[in-house]
């Protein structure tokens, strides 16, 4: 519950010794915050006692409340009024409501899609990301890494284990999906919720460096792993206190994955495997325990390569954090595989049957990836909608521009359009067996990667110049908008190029329509 205050008591806090002031209906005691102020004591003091709500919105965002959350000691109102804080999970319009700044189903449009137990799951995650990462994702983005006390908070939560994938892992977990949802219940469209939700925090890097190396490289060990392998490494890493990531790509090779160069010798009394070679661009790959490693065990090409888990403390593997032009707290790294002594029962799947086991998790990690990518640009769209109603230029705010609305509808149509074709692709694994899946989405999910990437880069663009200089500056009220224009290639990239995608969602599709009769 919140205390209520009235204006005339925050009025007579007005001195240095004690001063309140109010910032969008919320009041704070910043007496002891003063000398603390990055612009200097002088500017609180001139606004003591006041509504200063205005100067506030001139220079920061209101995300940078919830950082000082400590700070708040009531809201404005009668004082014989008490307010719960609590978000409502219920029924109703769900959010700020800023047109198309959430998802159709969060303004109470309907939807054949989502129940009570969704909508469940939307307020846990909105609420968990609000308080514990979007106050800090720019101090984590400029330490290039996110505290360990948050993987930990975040498998408590059970948003780890909800977002590799369905089944629920209940073999490897004692924790239960987040909301009171029931582990028969959990669907995919629970993860697509926890995965756009904790887009709204507005940071690759931290969504990269909390279940980037997870969500690709825990998969093939629940799916292709030794019930001793699972065993021993799936619960750390769904509780967050052990990191695995997937290593693939390589300085020779990218997406061009059946001609890796990273070998993998049997010694000589057959128990271990003996690993040389350097994989690239590694997200998670220099704070994880785990690594789920691509190499050669046979000859050339796919049917040569095969999957092994490499530990941390295997004496030979070395990681150094590469410097990138985004995703920083992502730990993005280098990786070198010296002489490596892996025993034979890490071995994930058969001896040179491995590009099965990689190929399996890749429409799991595009769909990801294009949640993200989605939400991302929607993000990019409701701060620049939000500033364009607060900003003036020329007598009138930004949003009274035609030019500026013009942006901000081509922004709209792409994001809804995207988001459409994401849930219905969504609802198709939700329906076909794992089988079909894997054949007939491999293309339209190719596509749809493209398309959201596209739809990011065209909304980080606009959204910048409709910010202007402060989508130029790291930090302040163009913070998001900055980083998220740095990061465009962090998504258009990896998990399969633009150009790749827009390839293979074409020559899958002709394949799946030839084999079921197409007239061409």
């Amino acid at each position: 519950m919140s205390k209520r205050i009235t204006a005339d008591e925050v009025g007579q806090h007005n001195t240095e010794n004690s001063i309140w002031i109010i910032v969008h209906d919320k009041v704070f005691d910043v007496t002891n915050f003063l000398n603390e102020h990055p612009g200097g004591k002088n500017v609180l003091l001139k606004v003591a006692g006041t509504d200063a709500t205005k100067q506030f919105d001139n220079f920061h965002n209101l995300g940078i409340l919830e950082k000082y959350a400590q700070l708040q000691i009531g809201e404005v109102g009668s004082s014989q009024e008490e307010v719960s804080n609590e978000a409502a999970s219920g029924e109703g319009p769900f959010g700020d409501l800023v047109p198309f700044g959430d998802p159709y189903w969060y303004q109470d449009f309907y939807s054949p899609y989502y129940n009570d137990s969704h909508r469940r799951v939307r307020a846990a995650v909105r609420k968990f990301v609000e308080t514990e990462i979007m106050p800090y994702t720019f101090e984590w983005d400029e330490a290039k890494k996110i505290p360990k006390e948050l993987f930990i908070k975040t498998g408590k939560a059970g948003i780890l284990a909800g977002i590799c994938g369905t089944p629920w892992p209940e073999k490897y977990t004692d924790v239960k999906p987040i909301a009171g949802v029931s582990i028969e219940e959990y669907d995919n469209f629970h993860e697509f919720i926890i995965c756009d939700e904790l887009s709204r925090c507005g940071a690759g890097g931290t969504l990269w460096g909390l279940f980037g190396g997870l969500t690709i490289g825990l998969p093939p060990i629940l799916k292709f792993g030794s019930e001793e392998l699972k065993r021993r490494v799936a619960p750390g890493c769904l509780n967050g206190t052990k990191n695995i990531c997937l290593a693939i790509t390589e300085p020779y090779a990218g997406s061009d994955v059946a001609n890796l160069k990273t070998e993998a010798k049997l010694s000589d009394d057959g128990q271990y495997y003996i690993v040389n070679g350097e994989k690239k661009w590694i997200t998670n790959g220099v704070f994880s325990d785990y690594f789920t490693v691509a190499v050669r065990t046979g000859g050339p090409g796919m049917g040569g390569v095969s999957l092994l888990l490499i530990e941390r403390d295997m004496p030979g593997v070395k990681t150094r954090q590469m410097l990138c032009s985004g995703v920083w707290a992502s730990g993005t790294s280098y990786i070198t595989f010296e002489d490596v002594k892996v025993p034979k029962s890490n071995l994930i799947g058969k001896e040179n049957g491995g590009f099965k086991c990689i190929m399996h998790n890749f429409n799991h990690e595009r769909m990801g990836i294009a949640v993200q990518a989605n939400r991302l640009a929607r993000v990019c769209y409701e701060e620049a909608m939000k500033y364009a109603n607060k900003r003036k230029t020329f007598g009138k705010k930004l949003v009274e521009h035609d030019v500026i609305r013009n942006k901000l509808a081509h922004m709209a149509r792409q994001i809804e359009a995207t988001h459409a074709w994401m849930e219905s692709l969504i609802y198709q694994t939700c329906r076909m067996s794992e089988t079909e899946a894997m054949a007939r989405l491999g293309g339209p999910i190719a596509l749809l990667k493209a398309q959201t990437t596209q739809t990011l880069e065209y909304c980080a663009r606009e959204a910048a110049q409709i910010f202007g200089g402060l989508a130029y500056t790291r930090g302040g009220q163009g913070e998001k908008v900055e980083r998220l224009y740095r990061e465009v290639r962090a998504y258009a990239i990896p998990g399969g190029s633009e150009e790749i995608m827009l390839d293979l969602g074409i020559r899958q599709s002709l394949k799946v329509a030839k084999s079921h009769g197409a007239k061409l």
